[in-house]
């Protein structure tokens, strides 16, 4: 083990650049479907209901890849973990190559959902192996600014090419098969160690001197992915039918507004405190969803853009003050178990509601559902901020 060690050490150090586009493009095709969710209603006939199911199991599979093999590349190493996720992601290219119906897309999206899980670990891992300063931003920013360029590209493949249901998928899986022949030619960034079955037990715990901490940042999280999900899942199908825009670039670009500006202020705030991010991230998004709702209402895509913009400033800076405020809290053989805790809550508020949503479009509407959706990430929000600020204050109180 420890001659395996020295060799990894002594071994050539790889490029930051080809792990950061490989996470990027993983994200980036896990947003591919949300474009092509209306050209699968209209040509399989499926319900918004079933189109929320498609989106939420794809994120029940993410989780359970994330827990189960969350460690895997520190015993393995990383370069054939990434190798076999991207194997699987080809397999779901293929899958949603050949999709004639909702079947199709289901066993399409939870193979995906295990491929992007794998990568996402053991990726983030390598980055943080390259470059500890570089990789931990990169992990941040790189899933956002993919996801931003999968919608955006696709609507644009959509609107302007040819074969919309199959020309991204076929163009992705070229460009997976690449990265999987590439890795091979970049240096090993871990190293390998015994216990590879001992770590596939999923450990999910939260350190006694977390949980308050996290019961109090918990509304804003659930808030936070609540609204992710949504705009995965519905939006550009609520884009269509409140403006009455056809064009899958505008559905598109909505969404790709809220994944780019969260990466942007990621990068823009990360030196900030938690607290501060927290404070900024709930004002930032309660402005945004209040935009984005007269939006609606108003049948305005700018003033839906601009609202989305500010509700993925919330997002990022949400997201960064959700983890900066647990995080430090834990001890390092305590840091995996509560990273598993905050995701299970986060993958879980970013699929459960969505298909929730889901029913209320097909039973009420687009806009009345927007309007529900809207109120309780706005109470949420609401609790979240109080519940903080009230225990900032019995703190200091108790320090005097």
């Amino acid at each position: 083990m420890f001659a395996a060690a020295k060799s990894t050490e002594n071994a050539p150090r790889p490029s930051i650049g080809f792990h950061a586009l490989t996470l990027a493009t993983f994200f980036g095709a896990s947003s591919v479907p949300t474009p092509l969710y209306r050209i699968y209603q209209e040509n399989f006939a499926i319900s918004p209901v079933l189109i929320t199911v498609i989106f939420a199991v794809y994120a029940f599979a993410l989780l359970a890849a994330l827990l189960i093999t969350g460690s895997i590349s520190d015993h393995l190493g990383r370069r054939p973990v990434i190798f076999s996720a991207l194997l699987l992601e080809i397999v779901a290219m293929i899958l949603f190559v050949v999709a004639s119906g909702p079947g199709w897309l289901i066993s399409a999206r939870i193979v995906q959902g295990i491929a992007t899980g794998i990568a996402g670990a053991s990726l983030g891992a390598a980055l943080v192996d390259v470059d500890r300063a570089k990789g931990q931003i990169v992990n941040s920013i790189a899933p956002l600014s993919g996801m931003a360029l999968g919608a955006v590209g696709t609507s644009a493949l959509i609107q302007y090419g040819p074969f919309p249901m199959h020309l991204v998928y076929a163009l992705l899986l070229v460009a997976f098969a690449l990265q999987a022949a590439a890795i091979w030619l970049i240096p090993e960034s871990g190293g390998t160690r015994p216990g590879v079955f001992g770590s596939l037990v999923p450990r999910v715990s939260i350190p006694p001197q977390a949980r308050r901490p996290l019961s109090l940042v918990t509304p804003i999280n659930i808030a936070n992915w609540t609204v992710g999900g949504f705009y995965l899942s519905l939006v550009p199908s609520l884009v269509a039918t409140t403006t009455g825009s056809a064009a899958p670039l505008t559905g598109g670009a909505v969404v790709a507004a809220l994944t780019a500006s969260g990466a942007i202020t990621v990068y823009l705030r990360r030196g900030r405190t938690a607290t501060a991010n927290l404070g900024f991230g709930v004002s930032a998004k309660t402005l945004g969803i209040l935009t984005v709702v007269a939006g609606v209402h108003l049948a305005n895509v700018p003033l839906l853009l601009i609202g989305t913009i500010l509700t993925g400033a919330g997002f990022g800076t949400n997201f960064l003050g959700s983890l900066g405020t647990i995080m430090p809290l834990a001890k390092a053989d305590e840091r995996a178990g509560l990273l598993s805790a905050f995701y299970v809550q986060s993958y879980l508020a970013f699929s459960l509601p969505a298909i929730l949503a889901g029913f209320l479009a097909k039973s009420a509407g687009y806009q009345v559902t927007t309007d529900i959706y809207a109120t309780a990430i706005l109470l949420l929000l609401g609790v979240g901020i109080v519940a903080l600020r009230a225990d900032r204050g019995n703190t200091a109180e108790n320090a005097a």
